[in-house]
């Protein structure tokens, strides 16, 4: 646990009893803070209090008496579509609102670090997709380069229950738009941006809401070093914005697709290939299309951003490649599963819209596409161009049929279920093919969410070894 600093005999209130919202009061307390909560669940409430916590009615002026500051989850609206009432009592009485990322970066530093050879560092990632692949393999890397090193944020484990930073460790946090938003610090020392594309709209007030909360983990306080996504209009005007000109190296823009050879520092894939470029030269280059855990172009870009981030903290080519070779992937993110009688089974149960779907559509050929679920708004025309490796498509769920209505001439056939699905793919896959599971769908039609969902088409798929 990393406890708040700064809040010594203060009365701090904890808006929302999650996983966050629990491991945020315990560090307030850890910090000296007099802790009082509130959840909107009845049942939430009770518990807490039979733990031992201070619930307090923050939907009634008389409790915020003494009240410094309000910390919420990321999950809760604080301004679109319309900011939950609690914060929104908070704006009124000018009592501040942050979260657990602002309160981390005030509080990671430590004077222990007075003692330390290498000062421990903070790498953190946003963007729309890929960044929990991006995070999990810079990971990956560091670990296999023998670097103390620790995971977590909106992937793994919460800001505020890392253990305290060792000497040289590096810190990897995947960030969403809802927790860099709000969060009053944002001070990482290397910054990563991945892509953009249209997400979360709601709770953003549109696009332009969107891009600004992911551009904020640029802008309070500036990082180091940023990596930065230039395959989109934002990334560009963001690594535009950031430099000083083109051969500033404390921007290294990163592509999949585009050759970037007259900056500083770049990174992009292309062909399958990953090239350092450095003041106009080349410097080391990879070869991705052996490396199983990162399957398509998406996955080469995230492969380059995580490349970036390694040479930012002095690792070698060599070993982010040996990195590379060793990294199984993510699960529900183009995870190969098993490969049975020549055919290969892929789970990318994470492809929960349009954009991700279309990724993982372009990174096979031979497919025979599992789909379908509780289709968005919009449904799946936009699919049309990358649907020409598709083989037959096998629709399931709620919008089974509406999808068969926009999938053009690509045979299909209506499976309803995932068991039905996988067992039809197994009947008529042929050697060299790809079942692939890539929804385009939300889950929440059959399963609770997208990992139960990838987890049962799993089973199915080890079922078939038997």
């Amino acid at each position: 646990m990393i406890p708040v600093q700064g809040v010594e005999n203060q009365t701090i209130a904890v808006l929302g009893l999650g996983r966050s919202g629990r491991a945020t009061a315990a560090a307030l307390a850890a910090g000296g803070a007099n802790v009082v909560v509130w959840d909107d669940g009845v049942d939430t409430r009770e518990q807490a209090a039979a733990e031992g916590m201070t619930v307090l009615d923050l939907t009634r002026d008389q409790s915020w008496e003494g009240v410094s500051a309000l910390i919420t989850s990321p999950g809760i609206p604080h301004l679109y579509p319309r900011p939950h009432p609690v914060i929104a009592k908070a704006y009124e009485l000018g009592v501040p609102v942050d979260n657990d990322i602002g309160l981390f970066f005030r509080s990671f530093a430590t004077r222990d670090w007075d003692q330390f050879d290498t000062a421990p560092r903070v790498i953190a990632i946003t963007g729309s997709n890929g960044k929990s692949t991006t995070t999990a393999l810079i990971h990956h890397i560091l670990k296999e380069a023998g670097r103390p090193t620790q995971i977590g944020g909106n992937i793994g484990t919460g800001v505020l229950s890392l253990e305290p930073a060792h000497d040289g460790e590096v810190i990897v946090l995947e960030l969403s738009s809802y927790q860099t938003d709000l969060a009053r610090a944002l001070t990482p020392d290397i910054a990563v941006f991945t892509n953009l594309s249209p997400d979360h709209l709601d709770r953003h007030g549109g696009p332009g809401g969107y891009f600004a909360a992911k551009r904020r983990l640029f802008a309070e306080g500036g990082p180091d070093r940023a990596v930065i996504g230039v395959d989109e209009a934002e990334g560009r005007y963001l690594a535009n914005q950031l430099g000083m000109g083109q051969a500033d190296v404390r921007v290294i823009r990163v592509s999949s697709g585009q050759k970037l050879e007259g900056f500083g520092w770049s990174v992009f894939a292309r062909k399958g290939f990953l090239s350092e470029y450095r003041k106009g030269r080349q410097v080391a280059s990879i070869d991705l299309r052996e490396v199983t855990g990162l399957p398509g172009e998406h996955n080469h870009q995230n492969a380059c951003a995580a490349y970036a981030a390694a040479r930012s903290v002095g690792i070698a080519p060599r070993e982010i490649e040996r990195a590379f070779h060793s990294f199984a992937g993510l699960p529900h993110r183009s995870q190969t599963v098993a490969e049975i009688g020549g055919v290969r089974w892929v789970n990318d149960s994470k492809a929960t819209n349009v954009d991700a779907a279309a990724k993982a559509l372009n990174a096979f050929t031979n497919i025979r596409w599992i789909a379908g679920g509780m289709g968005k708004e919009g449904g799946i025309e936009a699919l049309g161009p990358h649907l020409g490796q598709v083989v037959k498509a096998y629709l399931i769920g709620h919008s089974a049929r509406d999808f068969a209505l926009q999938i053009g001439q690509t045979p299909y056939e209506i499976a309803e279920t995932m068991e039905q699905a996988v067992a039809r793919a197994r009947e008529e896959a042929q050697p060299g093919d790809t079942v692939l599971l890539a929804p385009a769908a939300a889950s929440f039609d059959q399963y609770p969410n997208f990992e139960k969902r990838g987890e049962h088409f799993t089973q199915l798929v080890n079922a078939l070894k038997d």
